[in-house]
């Protein structure tokens, strides 16, 4: 993801085609959401994989 202004760009474009939102102000409400969801759904994958990291680190001791 080196070109973030690029994939924000081709996901707006993708948005316009949307019948059920309109003008910009719902598309970068909706991107903003789509991206807290996904940064809050890695990091709970995140806190998954050191929770499994840590229960199979007490099962060694």
């Amino acid at each position: 993801m080196s070109n973030i202004g690029g994939v924000i760009k081709t996901i707006r474009n993708l948005m316009r085609g949307d019948r059920g939102i309109n003008g910009d102000a719902q598309r970068i409400e909706q991107l903003g959401w789509l991206l807290f969801l996904k940064i809050f759904d890695d990091k709970d994958i995140e806190m998954e994989m050191l929770e499994i990291g840590r229960a199979s680190c007490r099962e060694r001791v």
